[in-house]
């Protein structure tokens, strides 16, 4: 919280007798914004003091008198409005992002915690399209996040590696990969054998059959077809980490579903000893129905295992590891039921700690008005659009800038800056339909225009040159744009809060819009030799200066969170 909204907090605890907590929960922005830049409604005093809300905040707002912080209360009805000090909140916010750098909006609630958080998971042997990003890239904004509260944030990247899928890819391997594909290109190629094997199944059932025999043997460790898996392995991860250097996505660890087959037996063990589980129509499961869920199922007919029994070994074994406070699994909406039935069956065993994990999902991704799907072939590639993209981005730099010395690498941070916030710029629960044009859009509300506005405020302060006056006078900045800059830059910190308190990312892309939008109007509204930013009178250029600057570097710190680069140049 910061110090202005807390001093707020204290005056109105002591003139209503309230709790802290309970005026901070309610303090916000007032309805209109011309009335401040906090409104408390007086609703809640009604009552004890047996008042009309507007004649509470009325007397209030004449009890309570200006200060170094607060410059004016005034009443407006039932709300208790409150006008900041300009110069401030402008002093202290400069102040503190000089201090703090691109630390500026960290903070030390998550001290002492972990945080586990498995995103991306892509499926061994199929090429990432471009439904796999939005797990990626919300998983590492959300491990930025955390880490900025004070989190130890640990990544896990949950590889698909194991299941009857298998079995149907090394049948369809046997029967149809052309080895010299297999040489040029061989993600390309398995994910067409995959696809086959899938349409050939509809009609040949007994492919169905033979897969899942194959895939038992290879559970039961037959040598040839276990080497051919781990070949599938190694040609995917090799392919998935490129990928991950374009979009510069790490991870902490990377473990497939395989590692965990060795734990079934104590899975399977402990939902027996506490009498759990159930054979149903030859198989094993968890019966739910008193929870209104469907039953998890931990073992098929054939006692081959599941995702869900894999899960179960999964969120054990990562607890007793990393020992965590908090464990997030970024996923799509379409496994809903499946977390349901998950987080339900840890509680019976008596994991109280899986009430800190959640299911972080997010909306569909379509081609056309059909969900996209490996399994029927439509997918985009997500290397084929990161590379149209960065083609795109190079035209436009040449056109635009012909002289830019590195041209190639603007390209890419903005090519790629256009593709990961395409995704980044809508809410993570709304369904995206994949199309070119919004994807490689470079006007308007897209990551290159955040990125630009960061070369243009680079530009500016390449101008001025290094020597900052950092005890200016900011009395001075007299603009309205001004202090709503600052007012903005005050939020950051709080919409890191925010963004995590709801693991959405989009907190912090909305907020850089705005705040860019009102850099820009400020940046093309003012011109006059006095009030544009280089200013011919030099104290007020300083002050100017350290607002810009203050901008640049929580712009920089919000791309960073979003995982896109900030070029100085484009």
């Amino acid at each position: 919280m910061n110090p202005f909204k807390k001093h707020i907090c204290e005056i109105l605890a002591e003139e209503t007798g309230l709790s802290f907590s309970d005026i901070s929960a309610t303090l916000e922005k007032p309805p209109q914004e011309n009335w401040g830049d906090y409104g408390w409604p007086c609703f809640s005093l009604a009552k004890t003091m047996r008042k009309a809300p507007p004649q509470i905040a009325r007397e209030l707002a004449g009890k309570i008198q200006s200060d170094g912080q607060i410059e004016s209360v005034t009443a407006e009805g039932p709300y208790l409005n409150f006008s900041l000090d300009r110069k401030a909140v402008i002093e202290y916010v400069c102040k503190q992002i000089f201090s703090a750098g691109d630390q500026y909006g960290s903070q030390d609630v998550g001290r002492g915690k972990t945080v586990v958080i498995e995103y991306s998971s892509p499926n061994i042997a199929k090429p990432m399209g471009i439904g796999h990003l939005r797990s990626t890239v919300i998983g590492a904004a959300l491990r930025k996040i955390y880490e900025l509260l004070g989190y130890q944030a640990v990544s896990i990247n949950h590889l698909g590696d194991w299941g009857t899928q298998f079995g149907k890819l090394v049948v369809a391997y046997n029967r149809w990969a052309d080895q010299e594909k297999m040489a040029k290109e061989p993600i390309r190629e398995l994910y067409r054998i995959y696809v086959k094997i899938h349409d050939q199944a509809e009609d040949d059932k007994s492919l169905e059959d033979e897969s899942r025999a194959m895939f038992k043997k290879l559970e039961n460790g037959d040598p040839e077809i276990t080497e051919l898996w781990k070949k599938f392995i190694e040609i995917s991860y090799r392919e998935f980490k490129r990928i991950y250097e374009l979009l510069g996505v790490e991870f902490d660890a990377v473990v497939g579903e395989s590692f965990y087959q060795n734990k079934m037996p104590d899975v399977i063990n402990l939902m027996d000893d506490k009498n759990l589980s159930r054979i149903s129509e030859g198989a094993l499961i968890v019966p739910l129905d008193d929870y209104k869920l469907e039953p998890l199922l931990l073992k098929k007919k054939d006692g081959s295992t599941l995702y869900s029994t894999r899960d179960l070994a999964a969120a054990i074994y990562r607890r007793e590891t990393y020992k965590f406070d908090k464990m997030i699994y970024v996923v799509g909406v379409a496994q809903s039921l499946h977390f349901k039935q998950f987080f339900k069956v840890l509680e019976l065993a008596g994991y109280d700690w899986v009430q800190n994990c959640r299911h972080v999902d997010f909306g569909w991704v379509k081609l056309g008005s059909e969900m996209m799907s490996t399994r029927r072939g439509n997918i985009v590639f997500l290397e084929d659009v990161i590379d149209q993209s960065i083609e795109k981005a190079s035209k436009i730099i040449a056109e635009n800038n012909p002289d830019l010395d590195n041209k190639d690498d603007v390209a890419r941070q903005v090519g790629i800056g256009a593709v990961v916030f395409a995704d980044l710029s809508v809410k993570r629960q709304t369904d995206v339909a994949f199309d070119w044009e919004r994807m490689l859009d470079f006007n308007g509300h897209s990551g290159p225009y955040l990125q630009y506005a960061h070369a243009r405020l680079s530009s500016v302060l390449g101008k001025h040159g290094d020597d900052f006056d950092r005890n200016t006078d900011y009395g001075i900045l007299s603009l309205p744009e001004e202090f709503k800059l600052a007012r903005m830059l005050l939020e950051y910190p709080e919409k890191i809060d925010e963004a995590a308190n709801h693991n959405e990312p989009y907190i912090i892309t909305a907020y850089l819009l705005e705040l860019v939008g009102l850099f820009s109007t400020y940046y093309q509204k003012y011109k006059s030799p006095t009030d544009k930013i280089l200013s011919d009178d030099r104290n007020l250029r300083e002050a100017k200066i350290n607002l810009t600057y203050s901008i640049r570097t929580v712009l920089k710190s919000g791309l960073n969170i979003l995982g896109l680069e900030a070029p100085e140049k484009m």
